[in-house]
């Protein structure tokens, strides 16, 4: 293999997490990521990729979220002092 290894990525990726250079240190973190994976190359650009978000797959989310239209109101509760008051049983 060609380039840095693993141990010397991290150490890199934490100087320049205490540098506070994010950006580096996230592409650093990148990819030592694809390296782990089995990357043969891992000078590519990620910067476009986005991380998966907590809870973005498993369990429940497939459930739709309902978005109300605009302009929607709530229905009135009913009063429960008059609930069942309407129907007499005979």
């Amino acid at each position: 293999m060609t380039g840095p290894d693993i141990e010397e990525l991290r150490r890199q990726m934490e100087a320049a997490a205490e540098r506070l250079d994010f950006e580096a240190a996230k592409a650093l973190r990148d990819r030592i990521n694809l390296l782990r994976g089995g990357a043969e190359d891992t000078e590519v650009d990620t910067s476009g990729l986005t991380r998966q978000r907590p809870g973005a797959m498993g369990l429940g989310t497939s459930q739709s979220r309902p978005e109300r239209p605009e302009g929607w109101v709530p229905p009135k509760k009913p009063d429960p002092m008059t609930r069942g008051r309407g129907r007499r049983q005979g």
